[in-house]
């Protein structure tokens, strides 16, 4: 995504004479801060539901606007058009979480469109969906990357999963939508 530059009202020429007035004016004295107190929240990742950030949670509609900001202000950047698509909550503020899907791009939803319920994407190459959590045990199913499905539970490096109807066993590096030493239970 190509990065945007505002220059404001006069364009370039503000800019540059903003500039030459810096120059001109001497420096302030600046004021010694204290320490940021470790319990104080992150400015953006300012915590309002008590639940962890980052965490995974799936949009719950079908037509989900992103926006650049916390709020109905904010520009619409993107639609997401996929119900149970997994995301990653990465900051909260007041009604709003930041998210970031599978490709790592970010943007502002409101609360009411996630859900807490799990999902996940395959990554990488085809995967196979196993019958236990073993690599000797036999497939089920295979799943292209870039399939969604529901994600149930996890224990140590296995997850069982359901995509499209079939239920099994994933190892967590094959999808994206869990944390490497996350336990996930029903």
């Amino acid at each position: 995504m190509a990065s945007r530059v505002w220059t404001g009202w006069f364009g370039g020429a503000a800019c540059a004479l903003a500039l030459a007035a810096s120059l001109l004016l001497a420096p302030m004295p600046v004021q010694a801060t204290e320490e940021p107190n470790e319990a104080d929240p992150k400015p953006d990742a300012i915590v309002r539901s008590g639940l962890p950030v980052p965490r995974f949670v799936t949009l719950r509609s079908g037509q989900v606007n992103v926006r650049t900001g916390p709020g109905k202000s904010y520009p619409i950047e993107w639609v997401f058009t996929r119900p149970g698509m997994p995301v990653e909550i990465t900051a909260e503020f007041d009604t709003w979480r930041r998210i970031r899907d599978v490709e790592g791009t970010q943007g502002w939803v409101h609360q009411s469109m996630v859900s807490g319920r799990r999902g996940l994407v395959v990554t990488g190459e085809v995967r196979t969906l196993r019958q236990a959590a073993s690599g000797t045990a036999p497939a089920i199913a295979q799943a292209e990357p870039g399939v969604m499905g529901k994600l149930k539970s996890c224990k140590g490096d296995w997850c069982e999963v359901e995509i499209q109807g079939y239920d099994g066993w994933m190892k967590k590096g094959e999808f994206w939508g869990a944390y490497p030493a996350e336990e996930v239970k029903d």
